[in-house]
């Protein structure tokens, strides 16, 4: 039986383990009913943990969990839901193939029976126009907007009558009209009584929406929660990383927290190398259907030595593909491109890399890593790619190369023996940086290269990539944190659906790129 006085969601005493690494450590906090609660904390913080230990996806090492006033069974998902509480993770679960109305009915509670599709579709139409999604219910996932598809998510969690719900990053993949959208569709369920945790990592957010704010850092509690009024950003700061920021610019600081703060000129004061060709030029390039995303559809694009052109937009636009495209693991249907001087259109990987294409890809550890190899394996990968390894080598001179160059890059392990698998983020990160970042070469391609990492490990690929453009390399900076690349971006392309949406240079307004990204308005600062 619920207690009306007790707190919607509490966690008492919650340690988490996984081997040798504490997620979460003696974590204990209430969330009041009916208010927006806000969860704060850098990447690596125990956020997801905390989470998932609330809706019984992680057993806990030690602690218990009440649901107003009841404790409920931990570690068990199904105990959890029961008790009303639902969560909606940052990687989105829909099937893909699914139509609307299949989504719904998945996983929804006492399914069963035939439907026909516009049976099924009447069944859920109704539930979706009370939360305001309008939406086709015969169409596919796969084929709606990013922001669509986190609404139905919501709504799916919501067919419970949820009492808590906890939304884990949900702002990571939304353009900042969508995130306006899904505060005030928070707002909305606020309003109807239920209890909303969000899982934030940006100040700026957190601020904007929150009732109370709760800190966590290196898997403990700091503080909350505290009620917004007379919370500062620099207070926020001071409990989220400590001293961790103080060597950083307030510029950078800014950024890597998300406060709200205008946004200057990053190449104020730099000169960019027009005389040398283009290090990357793409001439009304088209690609074939990816299985990565948007097809490129006549897409122009020049990145010069000395410079970094940073790729905004919601993800799933073309991104994938563009790299795709550079990389020739995407096939071409028109256009050319040239590197470095060089028309690569019909060239290899290999020959790409020796004109001096690097990648630091998406994912570290499915494509940028082989978390089963040793670390002197997976660095000299870049000889294996270029073609140099069918020279005799000696391993023994390989793993005194990869040991000079890893310590050079401040990677922290014990011996170039080790799997990668063994790495912490960052340190994996910057065994990616060592490899792709050396003195030939001329292209880097950082697609979300700080996903992921601390606050310490972002800096530290920042400087990097920075330090890489004042030596004369060009740099293509995909990334989904809008903060990130208006910080140290030259210029932003945004992309939609395959095609450049516009083009911006700082300093950048991010009303304008946000409108672009979906294509509200054209691109007002074109260049």
């Amino acid at each position: 039986m619920s207690n009306h006085s007790a707190p919607a969601l509490a966690c008492r005493d919650v340690t988490v383990r996984y081997g040798d690494v504490t997620a979460l450590s003696d974590v204990s906090i209430e969330f009041e009913a009916g208010l927006i609660h806000a969860v704060l904390g850098q990447n690596g913080a125990g956020k997801t943990t905390f989470a998932r230990v609330a809706a019984g996806l992680v057993q806990p090492s030690t602690g218990r969990v009440e649901i107003s006033g009841t404790v409920i069974r931990t570690g068990h998902v199904r105990r959890s839901r029961e008790a009303g509480v639902e969560l909606v993770h940052q990687s989105f679960a829909l099937p893909p193939s699914f139509t609307v109305a299949e989504a719904m009915e998945f996983g929804a509670p006492g399914r069963g029976g035939f439907y026909s599709r516009e049976a099924l579709a009447d069944k859920w139409r109704a539930h979706l126009q009370g939360l305001d999604i309008q939406v086709d219910l015969s169409r596919r996932i796969r084929e709606l907007p990013v922001e669509t598809q986190q609404s139905i998510e919501i709504a799916r969690a919501l067919v419970t009558d949820a009492k808590v719900l906890i939304l884990d990053e949900p702002t990571a993949v939304l353009s900042p009209a969508g995130i306006e959208t899904l505060f005030a569709r928070v707002q909305r369920l606020k309003d109807r009584g239920v209890t909303v945790i969000l899982i934030l990592h940006k100040i700026r957010e957190v601020l904007g929406i929150a009732d109370t704010i709760s800190v966590l850092r290196g898997g403990r509690r700091v503080e909350g929660p505290l009620p917004k009024a007379g919370l500062t950003a620099e207070h926020l700061t001071a409990l989220i990383v400590g001293d961790a920021v103080r060597s950083q610019s307030a510029k950078d600081r800014d950024a890597l927290l998300g406060i709200e703060q205008p946004h200057s000129d990053p190449s104020s004061g730099r000169s960019v190398n027009v005389v040398q060709p283009s290090a990357l030029t793409m001439r009304s390039v088209s690609t074939v259907s990816d299985e990565e995303g948007s097809s490129l559809d006549n897409v122009s694009l020049s990145v010069r030595p000395g410079e970094i052109v940073g790729i905004a937009g919601v993800e799933g636009n073309g991104q994938k593909t563009l790299v795709r495209a550079i990389a020739s693991l995407a096939a071409l249907s028109a256009g050319a491109i040239t590197l470095a001087g060089q028309d690569v259109t019909a060239k290899t990987l290999a020959a790409r890399r020796t004109a001096g294409l690097r990648i630091i890809p998406f994912e570290r550890n499915v494509e940028g890593l082989s978390l089963t190899s040793s670390l002197w394996e997976n660095w000299s990968a870049r000889e294996l790619l270029q073609g140099s390894l069918l020279k005799l080598v000696k391993p023994s001179r390989i793993r005194e190369l990869c040991d000079r160059s890893l310590k050079s890059w401040g990677v922290h392990y014990h011996t170039s023996a080790q799997h990668a698998g063994s790495l912490s983020g960052g340190n994996a990160q910057k065994v990616i940086l060592a490899r792709e970042i050396d003195a030939d070469a001329k292209l880097i391609i950082a697609a979300q290269p700080t996903r992921g990492l601390d606050i310490g490990a972002t800096a530290f690929v920042w400087k990097a990539l920075r330090a890489a453009r004042d030596r004369g390399a060009a740099i293509l900076l995909i990334s989904s944190d809008l903060d990130e690349l208006f910080d140290i971006s030259d210029r932003v392309v945004v992309m939609l659906s395959g095609r450049v949406a516009g083009e911006f240079v700082g300093p950048y307004d991010i009303h304008s790129v946000g409108a672009a990204m979906v294509g509200a308005t054209p691109a007002t600062r074109e260049i």
